[in-house]
């Protein structure tokens, strides 16, 4: 276990820089142009632990993938019907987005896959796939009366299309049952509470597969017999990731800096509109389209934050940034409220409880509620020795606080970064 130490800095965050590639977009990329015909370049992608984890399982499936670069791929597409039966188990890491979109790809094979990962990953739930794919004819065994991995999946090609309601707005239980869609005998219906990302529906668009939308929170797909590859896939910087620096040069006092080529997907851009109510000033500039997402350059400058309130239908489009969130909320006059977030619960960690726990021991005024948190602020903190729980996102927020906090913090588990940002301490340090 490695750990990052970081104190409080006297000195403006100021320049231009770029963040990793997009995670979500990365996985996706890659499984689609695995299953489509001809070969396409993707650039930008992702190199992290879990995006390896899904080339490794795309390999052992009989994909031909290319490391031209650290960042570029050439995927030599055979078509949807070229996968085969893999010899080993196909080891997920402690990636949910490989296993759960990998798992509605290899429902609509015909053999038998085993998914597997780390501890971590085998805490997570996974009956909200299971049971749409079993409904489309799949078998899935699972542990624990089939909610947690391993899971093996026994393909039933062609599948059945259902139309299916999603019991929470998750976008990986969405994109496996829209996968599945594709090796199925009549259209696949998948219907959200509210709208999570659509990074899946999009890279469909644009592959040409025919999908409809009959309204915000429905997607349906067609069957293909064939996914025509694209020449090339440039994959934008990832919110997720910028958004730590966001809320670093937020509270850093007089900082001033611009973030290039960052995905703003309307799905993906809840934390701008908590942060725009905040207080926050933040510019979307240079606005732009590529490979079907939007994408623009963002301009940060210091502010002092008020409180809000985050709940309903905006979760789902800051799902992955709470932790974050929490950190500039403790500096925030007044009181933050997060509600209807359970799911945070079932993300990398329990990150509620863990971000309970380990801001405490900074300083925060933060409480724990079963679906969110309150935060009462604004809240000096101080630096202590916090834990990441294996978890990336935990693990980058509590250095952003490290930033602000009176003293050294030093944390534990650092190496977990790598699922997304490598080079984040040397990123926010430099």
């Amino acid at each position: 276990m490695t750990e990052f130490h970081i104190s409080a800095t006297n000195v403006p965050l100021r320049g231009t820089l770029r963040v990793p590639a997009d995670k979500s977009i990365s996985h996706r990329a890659a499984i689609l142009a695995a299953l489509a015909e001809g070969d396409t370049r993707i650039e930008n992608f992702l190199p992290s632990e879990t995006t390896r984890a899904t080339l490794h399982c795309l390999r052992a499936l009989g994909a031909d993938i290319e490391s031209v670069e650290p960042t570029t791929l050439v995927v030599h597409g055979r078509g949807v019907h070229s996968l085969r039966e893999p010899s080993d188990v196909l080891f997920c890491a402690g990636s949910g987005t490989t296993m759960r979109l990998l798992a509605g790809v290899c429902a609509g094979q015909n053999f038998l896959s085993i998914l597997d990962g780390t501890p971590a990953l085998k805490r997570r739930p996974m009956a909200r796939i299971a049971e749409p794919l079993r409904a489309m004819g799949a078998t899935i065994l699972a542990r624990a009366e089939g909610r947690l991995p391993p899971l093996a999946v026994r393909g039933a090609p062609p599948l059945r299309g259902i139309d299916y309601t999603l019991p929470v707005a998750s976008a990986q239980v969405k994109s496996a049952i829209l996968l599945a869609g594709l090796f199925a005998d009549s259209p696949t219906i998948v219907r959200e509470p509210s709208a999570s990302r659509d990074h899946t529906e999009r890279m469909l668009r644009a592959l040409g597969v025919q999908t409809s939308v009959g309204d915000s929170r429905a997607v349906c797909v067609h069957p293909i017999s064939k996914l025509q590859a694209p020449s090339s896939i440039a994959i934008p910087s990832d919110f997720s990731s910028a958004a730590f620096l966001i809320v670093a040069a937020t509270l850093v006092t007089r900082s001033d800096i611009q973030i290039a080529g960052v995905g703003v997907n309307a799905t993906r851009t809840g934390l701008l509109d908590a942060l725009g109510r905040m207080g926050a000033q933040i510019e979307i500039e240079n606005a732009r389209e590529e490979s079907g997402e939007p994408v623009a350059d963002l301009s940060v400058r210091s502010a002092e934050l008020r409180a809000t309130q985050v709940s309903g239908g905006e979760v789902p489009r800051m799902i992955d940034e709470f932790p974050i969130l929490a950190v500039a909320a403790t500096q925030a006059r007044g009181e933050t409220i997060v509600r209807d977030a359970s799911e945070l619960r079932v993300k990398e960690s329990d990150r509620i409880a863990a971000l309970v726990q380990e801001l405490r021991k900074m300083g925060a005024q933060i409480g724990e509620r079963v679906d969110g948190f309150v935060i009462a602020g604004p809240t000096p903190l101080r630096g202590a020795r916090v834990d990441a729980h294996a978890d990336h996102r935990l693990a980058m927020s509590l250095a952003v606080a490290g930033l602000i906090a009176r003293g050294e913090t030093v944390i534990d588990g650092w190496e977990c970064v790598a699922d997304s940002f490598p080079d984040f301490g040397e990123t926010l340090c430099a």
